[in-house]
Parts: structure tokens; C-alpha cells; sequence
């Protein structure tokens, strides 16, 4: 083709594109709203190198697209086309003929609004407009690494927080209004909101993407996302996204044999068939698809200020063989099972996200055993900067749901953890995973009596807050949703006029506000000096009790698995002086009037659990302490 199809386009930009290595490509794929010669219109660009021809299809041409036919640039793929007169709002796909002679219909990959489902057209949008009041949180995340600082994560899904009506969702401004101050209130640091790509099927939960670019028309317009991301921001919030690199869906309006061949999923169908998901693994050996998906990853944080990224299924991605049957096992070019396309993906993606944006997050999901996953890839890691603790929250929530008569020959589920908590950085997750398929709520995994479940899980929560790593809580059980999630409804608000579920609620406030104000339980997160056991051995008694230390602070631990109580129970504690009761997890909820506990313990000049000094405490079931120094009279 001619130079002039360029339509605007820059040379330099296409050849990066086609060589891996444009990290905004979606600055000039898609539509774009422009000027050409003083007119005014709309830009096309689309890659779709094994196409016959490419037309832009739309209600401003009947979806006849005869008319509108675009030309390829060179051999490089990619089609594009200056449309004159369109404006913002205009619906549009394309339409690809394949070298067969059959037409496909396609929404645009770079699409930055889409039709809300069923439609599925593409929508101009223009996203510059939005005038930001965040730069106080720009400026100031900079100043800080996340490493040692309150990293406290509440996860939700913006379709089922609130609801007004099936299928009658909040919109992202009424979630800024509510949602927002409600997650600030309760002293956390970020929100994680599931993934808001586009997708089809509300049952996805949006981790079946149809439109990387789109922010999902179920709650509004983009611009909404974007207030709702400015008003997290301005109450001190910062914003994760659930990011879906691993796979795509197979609706035919959607990246599956986007120009009539394997494009985003590559040819051998054993390796981009996931059978367990019913989903196409992108082929990260294509250069394009790399820039894809590299831009959409930079895409959030450049127009949505997001501030971080929780990449989906890392075990997946880098395991050829994970949930496949054996006969659809393929193999690397070493003889391996490792996918070394996507081994090389993540660590470019990591490596160009902290290029442009160093403060930013970056959470593997990752279940697997691979090494160095937050080490930096000039080290060899895969250069995330956290990873779900997922073996922490697989042996916690199975010794949790143990009879307590059980829990003294399964100790090591509460004690193992240490052995590698300082191998990774990690994130503790209670995350939604946990909460459906049958798996009950976290409530309801406790066992025992309706008191006792309370009781179990205000220990746990306090056990959680206190262990090495960052934290993160799915919505709802913040006051103890009874049920387990339901994604078609919203979360049972009415249980917050019960004093059992309203208490719960005012004891993860407080744990969360203790938690963020004693630098000793998140400073050296992922440094073995940051904790110290005082007694890990007490499996009979089904107690433990640690030390967590700061740069210049310590607080003190004790929990009791046991459904027993313990009169006069001595901890070793490492330095004289008075020790303030922090939280004592049976103080929220049933009998806490009749408490009775003092708010602070002198320590003794008595040697235990290899401390100088001792304190004496009364232990009852099922319960948590948090103790630090007394600073002169105030704790």
C-alpha cells in the first residue's frame, strides 16, 4: 500500500507493534477521534494480517461496508482508514473476509467502549476529556515503597456489592458515592475490584474478556470509571485491577480466529484450547499479541490511574500442562512443560509496568511452586512485586474448619507458613475463590456453635492481620456473610441488624486500624527479623504466640485454637515494662460487657518461652490478644 494509508500513523509505531515491543499501541489502534486536512472524523486501525480484505462496518453506513473498505500498510497486517464526519457515540466493527470468501464481523480488540451485553458493537469514545483531582495521591505514592508500608486489600465485585435490582446494577458513580467511603471507613488501603474488561456472561465474573480495553458497560460509561477511581484516590484509597492475560473467551464476535485463522491463540489447538475454563490461552510467541497485551496492562494506568495490577492464573499460564488431559499435553523446544512464551511475557511485562510507573503493584495470583516469583528478572525472577500466599490460606482455612479436639495433631497447619514466609513477598489472600462452589463462607467454615463460629473467625481474622504479609478480605466478610457468595445477588446487608454480625464488623474496623497504626505489623513484612516465635510448640494446648517487630517497635501475639480456658496462661515477653491490650478478640460480640479484662499487664521479672520477662493472662476460648508497650500512660 501506499504511504498515504497511513492515515495518520506513524511508521515507527506499526513496526514496533509487529515486533513486540509498542507498549501504547492502543494510542493508535482502534478508533481513534482525529483530524485529517481540517476535517474531522474518526481513524481505524486494526491488525489482521491473513485477512483478504477489512471494512469498517457501523450504523453510519447500514453495516454495508462496501463503501468503507481499509487498506494494509505495507506487509505489516495492519489495516486502517480515516472516516470523515463520525463522531463520539458511533457504533462500528469490523468486518474481515477471509481468504476463503466468508465474511466475520468482529468488535475491535482495542475497542475503548463496547454495546452493553448482548449487543456487542464497538462504540468511538473519546477519553481524554475526564479532568482528574488526584495528583496529592500521584505525588504522594511516589514517595513511599510499598514493601513496608499498610498494604490492607478489600476485594470486591462491583455487580453484587449493591444491587438495586437482577440485573439492575449500581452504576460506577453510585459505588464511588457508597462503596468508596464504606472501604475508607473501615481503614483500608486499596480496593481490588474483580475484572471490569468487557465480557458476555455476568457468570464469568468478568475473568472471560471479550474487550481488553473496554471498561464494562454494565455500570456506565468510562468516564464513570474514572470518577470512581479519582474518588478512591481523594479518601486515600488506591485502585487494583483483576488484569486476564492467560485467556480470552470464544464468543464469535471476539478475538477466536479473528481474521478466519488462529491469530490471538495460535495453531496448535492442544496448547490454546483450555478445556476446564472453555477458553483460548493467548500465543505470547507473537509479537502483536505481546504489544496487545503489554499496552493493555499500561492502558489501565495511563487513562484510569489504576494503581496496580493482580494478573490472573500465573500457575496457569507458565504450566502447559495444568487442568489438560494427557493427550492435550504439548511440550517447550527444551522437552519441558514450562510455557517459555509465557515465562517471557510476564517477566517483559513486569519489567515495562515498573519502567513507566515504579510505584506501581503488581500481584501474581500464582499457586504454584515457582521460584523467585517477586524477584526482579535481572535476577532471574519473574519480577512481580507480591504473590498470593495461597499454600498460607489453603492450611489455615482447612485447620480453621478442624474440630477444635483435632486441631493438637494438625499444629504445623498454623506454624508451617514460617518455614517460606520470607521467601516471596507475599499477600495473605481470603479472597472470593474461597467463598463459592460450595466451599461456604468463612463464617460458616468455622465449626461449633452460632457463638462459637463468631469466636473462630474473630481469631483467625487476628491471627491473619498478624502474620507476615500483606493482606487482602473479599467482601462480605468484613461482618460475617453466613452464606457463601452469590454472584447474581447482592451481599445479605440485612445480617448488619444482628449485634453478632454488627460486632464482627466493629472488630475488623478496629483490627484494621490497629493493624495500620503499629508499624511493627507491616514494616518488615517480608524480612525474617520483622517475627520472632515466643512459643510455637504448645500443640497440646492448641496456643502460639509470636513477636512482630518494626524498625524501632514490637508487639506482642498470643491465640488460642482451643475451645478451652486458660486461667492463669504465662507468655514470655522480650523487654520490661507495661504492656497495652491492644485487641482482645472477645471483646467484640457475645459477652463482651461481661469481659472483664484489664487493658494492661506488667511484666514480671519471671524467665519464660526463653524471655527474661513473663506476663500472666487469663485465656479464654477461642480468642486473640495484640499487646504493645506502654508508651508513659498511653498504649
Amino acid at each position: 500500500m501506499a504511504e498515504a494509508t497511513l492515515a495518520g500513523l506513524s511508521e515507527q509505531d506499526v513496526y514496533l507493534f509487529n515486533q513486540g515491543s509498542s507498549y501504547h499501541s492502543y494510542r493508535f489502534m482502534g478508533a481513534h477521534l482525529t483530524e485529517r486536512e481540517g476535517v474531522s472524523g474518526v481513524r481505524f486501525a486494526v491488525w489482521a494480517p491473513n485477512a483478504s480484505e477489512v471494512r469498517v462496518i457501523g450504523g453510519f453506513n447500514g453495516w454495508e461496508g462496501s463503501g468503507h473498505c481499509m487498506g494494509q500498510i505495507g506487509t505489516t497486517g495492519v489495516y486502517t482508514l480515516f472516516i470523515p464526519h463520525l463522531k463520539e457515540g458511533e457504533l462500528y466493527k469490523y468486518e474481515l473476509v477471509t481468504q476463503e470468501g466468508v465474511p466475520l464481523r468482529k468488535a475491535d480488540p482495542y475497542a475503548f467502549l463496547t454495546e452493553l451485553r448482548p449487543g456487542t458493537a464497538s462504540i468511538v469514545t473519546d477519553l481524554q476529556s475526564y479532568r482528574w483531582n488526584d495528583s496529592a495521591w500521584l505525588q504522594d505514592k511516589k514517595r513511599h515503597t510499598p514493601y513496608s508500608r499498610p498494604l490492607l486489600i478489600y476485594e470486591a465485585h462491583a455487580g453484587s456489592w449493591k444491587i438495586k435490582g437482577k440485573e439492575h446494577f449500581y452504576t460506577y458513580e453510585e459505588l464511588a458515592a457508597e462503596l468508596v467511603p464504606y472501604v475508607s471507613g473501615l481503614g483500608y488501603t486499596h480496593i481490588e475490584l474483580m475484572p471490569l474488561s468487557e465480557h458476555p456472561l455476568d457468570q464469568s465474573w468478568g475473568y472471560q474478556i471479550t474487550g481488553f480495553y473496554s471498561a464494562t458497560s454494565r455500570y456506565g460509561k468510562p468516564k464513570g470509571l474514572m470518577s470512581f477511581v479519582d474518588a478512591c484516590h481523594r479518601h486515600g484509597l488506591g485502585v487494583i485491577l483483576d488484569f486476564v492475560p492467560g485467556h480470552f473467551c470464544k464468543d464469535d464476535h471476539g478475538l477466536r480466529l479473528f481474521d478466519g485463522t488462529p491469530l490471538y491463540e495460535g495453531y496448535d489447538a492442544n496448547r490454546a484450547e483450555l478445556p476446564l475454563w472453555g477458553t483460548l490461552a493467548f500465543d505470547f510467541s507473537r509479537c502483536e499479541v505481546v504489544s496487545f497485551m503489554i499496552s493493555s496492562a499500561l492502558y489501565w494506568m495511563d487513562l484510569y490511574h489504576i494503581d496496580g495490577l493482580r494478573v490472573d492464573a500465573v500457575a496457569n499460564m507458565l504450566n502447559l500442562h495444568m487442568d489438560k488431559p494427557p493427550h492435550m499435553h504439548t511440550y517447550n523446544e527444551l522437552g519441558g512443560r514450562d510455557n517459555l512464551d509465557a515465562l517471557r511475557f510476564l517477566k517483559r511485562l513486569n519489567e515495562v509496568v515498573f519502567h513507566y510507573y515504579p510505584d506501581a503493584l503488581m500481584l501474581a495470583e500464582d499457586s504454584s511452586a515457582w521460584p523467585a516469583v517477586t524477584s526482579p528478572t535481572y535476577k532471574g525472577g519473574l519480577g512481580f512485586n507480591f504473590k498470593w500466599n495461597m499454600g498460607w490460606m489453603n492450611d489455615m482455612l482447612r485447620y480453621m474448619s478442624l474440630h477444635p479436639d483435632e486441631r493438637p495433631h494438625h499444629h504445623h497447619l498454623i506454624t508451617f507458613s514460617l518455614c517460606y514466609a520470607f521467601s516471596e513477598n507475599y499477600v495473605l489472600p481470603l479472597s472470593h475463590d474461597e467463598v463459592v462452589h460450595g466451599k461456604r463462607s468463612l463464617l460458616n467454615k468455622m465449626p461449633g456453635s452460632y457463638e462459637e463460629k463468631f469466636a473462630q473467625l474473630r481469631l483467625f481474622y487476628g491471627y491473619w492481620m498478624t502474620h507476615p504479609g500483606k493482606k487482602l478480605l473479599f467482601m462480605g466478610g468484613e461482618w460475617g456473610q453466613f452464606d457463601e457468595w452469590k454472584d447474581g445477588d447482592m451481599l445479605d446487608w440485612m445480617l448488619l441488624g444482628y449485634e453478632s454480625h454488627s460486632s464482627m464488623l466493629d472488630y475488623v474496623r478496629a483490627l484494621n486500624h490497629e493493624y495500620r497504626s503499629l508499624p511493627s505489623l507491616w514494616e518488615r513484612d517480608a524480612e525474617p527479623e520483622g517475627f520472632q516465635w515466643i512459643d510455637v510448640h504448645n500443640a497440646q494446648q492448641s496456643v502460639i504466640s509470636f513477636i512482630r517487630r518494626g524498625r524501632s517497635s514490637f508487639s506482642v501475639v498470643i491465640a488460642n485454637f482451643s475451645g478451652r480456658d486458660y486461667g492463669d496462661y504465662r507468655v514470655g515477653v522480650p523487654e520490661p515494662g507495661d504492656y497495652g491490650l491492644r485487641i482482645h478478640s472477645g471483646g467484640f460480640g457475645f459477652g463482651a460487657a461481661a469481659l472483664g479484662q484489664p487493658d494492661r499487664y506488667v511484666a514480671e521479672n519471671t524467665s519464660w518461652h526463653g524471655q527474661d520477662q513473663s506476663i500472666s493472662i487469663h485465656l479464654p476460648p477461642f480468642t486473640f490478644m495484640l499487646l504493645a508497650p506502654c508508651k508513659g500512660d498511653t498504649f
